[in-house]
């Protein structure tokens, strides 16, 4: 059945493509760069901790439903006060569940600002400064696939016109067969 939906979908849709039709679409918005990025993982704790939360409140929807009917209250009033604590417990374990991601700072959007750690140490700062600027003027050679020329050596080279001969292992392994036992 799912098959036969596809084909009459298929066949009932216009099929109208044009160069507007293809392009990507951003909410809106024209398309910039390509979509490998690097992404913020910070999008996906908040993903995470909002499904955690907005699939709880589905449980919290069958309480509102047995503490609101006046009919399974009238029958006995304890039906009430136990659904009303154990949606109270319920919701304290979710607030501790947030409470502790707010702690942990998954919420803060923002990052927090570095703190620089502090050394007691005898060397004084400008020395660190002056280090660090003889530093600076060192560059860094850039990696090419290229083959740099090697330096050549003052002693003759020998030349070789055949190679030496690949060595055969002197190992070879002998197996004795099952019966001859000598």
């Amino acid at each position: 059945m799912v098959a036969f939906a596809f084909f009459v979908t298929r066949m009932i849709s216009p099929n109208n493509p044009n160069p507007e039709k293809l392009t990507s679409y951003e909410c809106g918005e024209e398309v910039v760069g390509s979509a490998w990025v690097p992404f913020n993982s910070r999008f996906y704790v908040i993903a995470l901790i909002f499904l955690l939360f907005d699939v709880e409140m589905v449980f919290i929807l069958p309480w509102a439903t047995v503490f609101g009917d006046r009919s399974m209250n009238n029958f006995d009033k304890r039906w009430g006060w136990l659904s009303l604590t154990e949606m109270f417990i319920f919701l304290g374990i979710l607030i501790l569940g947030l409470a502790y991601v707010w702690v942990k700072g998954d919420l803060d959007w923002i990052k927090p600002q570095p703190v620089k750690p502090t050394v007691d140490s005898r060397v004084p700062v400008s020395l660190y400064d002056k280090l660090n600027v003889q530093q600076s003027a060192y560059t860094v050679k850039g990696f090419t696939l290229e083959a740099t020329p090697q330096p050549t050596a003052t002693a003759p080279a020998i030349a070789t016109e055949n190679p030496p001969p690949i060595r055969k292992p002197m190992f070879k392994p002998t197996f004795k067969k099952p019966g001859n036992e000598s």
